[in-house]
């Protein structure tokens, strides 16, 4: 009986863990938890570890060099690397995780990115994660989105914009 609950509070452990929590554990953690867990389970089937990155692509999936249209910023020092010190133009989606209009928005303004052919760089800023990025920015409300150049804000809006809204914002901020 013991063993069954603590079988599930691992599963269930594993299962909520975030991406920070996965990143931060070790690759010996992680293939101990794994080899216990796929022992413990007496299956048949070899199980592929989540916790562990894989180097290879599913066949199905063609591998693309494009170069990606945003990226997630880690910590202050990443921001001001890949922001601040930016050669390109960059807008700034301050979003939550829990906010409808930044999960409408967030792809939307992806989109009109991707649009410039690397024109442009998108950095998506988490509040939640990076509180003080918000604070000294002065984000009051999500969405927020910042624009960039030289390590100056050059222009923002906050709330939604529709497709043509968000392709001529994009446009005025490279320059267009």
């Amino acid at each position: 009986m013991k063993t069954n609950m603590a079988h599930r509070l691992l599963v269930r452990r594993i299962w909520t863990l975030s991406a920070k929590d996965i990143r931060c554990l070790r690759t010996s953690t992680a293939a101990t938890a794994s080899i216990s867990f796929s022992n413990s389970l007496q299956s048949t089937t070899p199980r592929v570890s989540f916790l562990s990155p894989s180097r290879t692509l599913p066949r199905s999936l063609p591998h693309t060099s494009r170069r990606e249209v945003s990226f997630n910023v880690q910590d202050h020092e990443d921001f001001t690397e890949r922001v601040i010190n930016s050669e390109l133009p960059v807008l700034i989606d301050f979003h939550a995780h829990w906010c409808g209009p930044c999960k409408i928005l967030g792809p939307r303004l992806e989109k009109a990115v991707a649009k410039q052919k690397g024109r442009v760089a998108m950095a998506k800023v988490d509040i939640d994660d990076h509180t003080d990025l918000a604070i000294e920015y002065g984000v009051s409300a999500v969405p927020t989105v910042i624009a960039m150049r030289g390590g100056d804000v050059v222009d923002h809006f906050v709330g939604i914009k529709d497709d043509d809204e968000l392709d001529s914002f994009v446009s005025k901020v490279i320059g267009q």
